[in-house]
């Protein structure tokens, strides 16, 4: 089965410093971790706005990253959204 992200919600994480966000592969759930960097944005508000814009570009990097590491618990840097 594919990887979905039938969830819309995402929240900032203050301690890791980036955009957090859950897909699921089936009935298993992936947690995914944007930084901060990779949005190239400072501030929690700032951030979020920029996933919300690259929602779609960020998926796909996510969806690249979990294909290679079939992890779940991802941290997607700026390297990945290259």
């Amino acid at each position: 089965m594919a990887l979905v992200f039938p969830n819309r919600s995402r929240s900032f994480d203050e301690i890791k410093n980036g955009v957090r966000f859950t897909g699921y592969d089936g009935m298993f759930e992936v947690k995914f971790l944007v930084e901060a960097s990779a949005l190239k944005q400072r501030t929690a508000a700032r951030c979020l706005s920029a996933f919300d814009s690259d929602r779609a570009s960020v998926l796909e990097a996510a969806a690249k990253l979990y294909e290679r590491r079939r992890s779940n618990n991802l941290t997607l840097s700026l390297q990945d959204m290259a």
